[in-house]
């Protein structure tokens, strides 16, 4: 597949140098080139192509990281296609994320008429969030595009029915230089369960970085705690773990990567509720002697952790939202763990 290539690498490193998480700060994406393919149909690639996408002027005024805003400010980029093994129908991104891509200024949104040919009468049927999701992308694909977006400097494009089977070299053998694809069909009942095969055809797309975003499982950390390592996922009941009395989970590593931000949240409330539920039931007994961090923290210093306390937080905080202040951002993030020590520590 040559993934070791220049210019390919998960969507989850770029978007972790571009929020200015310490392990990716040294990412150096090559975006001097044209045309950059995202390989997924998750809200991480659409974010990902957004970021590509949007105007440096609208940029400056988040908190985006600075070394990452440099780099932007220079982009080449004008093309990025997302592209998906299935079909519209099966899209893991949601509508929010596809709104604020078909209405990035100066930039024009492509799907192809024909991926959505007989899709209208089976919108019935479908739950309201994937029928509102599916009636946006029919009405971006069918409506023709005004004269400012045939006159926009960049597109995206949403490609379905391609799976990747192998990233190019250029001739030097170092960089990428594009990606074959290949072309398949949907097999099932029409819905989201619909499974991709493929039709032996194939085809391929020149570009010049490739960014994977292609999904998250969870794996198992504890040997112990009954775990599905076909689906990646702690074995429980709304969120209690079977067959152990008061251990719980929730979010992705309870029921898969789905959702955005606020799905997750949600999830861990409802984990707060029903952990309080069971202490009233007496379902779970908590005792006076389990006393917490009293035990753990000099436990921590013992093997010589360092701790980062609420407070410390807090400190680190403020300190960003002072040094983006200096230069007209909402925050600027401190990128390096060891500056984030020393400055505890003065």
């Amino acid at each position: 597949m040559f993934e070791n290539l220049q210019g390919v690498h998960s969507a989850r490193a770029f978007v972790g140098w571009y929020n200015g998480l310490a392990e990716n700060k040294n990412l150096s994406p090559d975006l001097s080139v044209d045309t950059v393919a995202v390989i997924g149909h998750g809200n991480v690639a659409l974010d990902v192509a957004r970021i590509l996408l949007t105007p440096v002027s609208t940029l400056e005024k988040t908190d985006i990281s600075q070394h990452a805003l440099e780099a932007l400010c220079h982009s080449k980029v004008r093309k990025v296609h997302v592209i998906g093994r299935r079909g519209p129908l099966q899209v893991a991104f949601t509508i929010k994320e596809l709104r604020e891509m078909t209405k990035l200024p100066g930039c024009r949104t492509i799907f192809d008429k024909s991926d959505f040919e007989g899709l209208d009468k089976y919108l019935k049927d479908f739950p309201r969030p994937r029928k509102r999701l599916t009636e946006l992308m029919i009405k971006t694909a069918l409506t023709e595009q005004s004269e400012s977006q045939n006159k926009a400097d960049s597109e995206w494009k949403v490609q379905f029915l391609r799976s990747p089977l192998e990233i190019l070299p250029d001739s030097s053998g170092k960089k990428v230089s594009g990606i074959r694809l290949g072309v398949n069909r949907l097999e099932g009942n029409i819905g989201e369960n619909q499974q991709a095969v493929p039709t032996g055809q194939t085809e391929e797309l020149s570009c010049g970085l490739v960014l994977r975003s292609i999904g998250y499982k969870s794996a198992p950390k504890d040997g112990t705690i009954p775990f599905d390592n076909k689906k990646g996922l702690l074995l429980n009941e709304k969120g209690r773990i079977v067959g152990e009395t008061g251990l719980y989970c929730s979010g992705w590593v309870k029921q898969g990567p789905t959702g955005v931000i606020a799905t997750t949240m949600n999830d861990a409330f409802e984990l707060g509720k029903l952990i309080v539920s069971d202490i009233a039931k007496s379902v779970i007994q908590p005792t006076s002697h389990q006393v917490g961090k009293k035990i753990i923290l000099p436990l921590l210093k013992e093997k010589g952790v360092t701790t980062v306390s609420f407070a410390d937080w807090m400190k680190i905080d403020a300190e960003e939202i002072r040094r983006g202040q200096k230069v007209g951002k909402p925050r600027e993030k401190i990128l390096d763990v060891q500056e984030i020590m020393d400055f505890l520590k003065s």
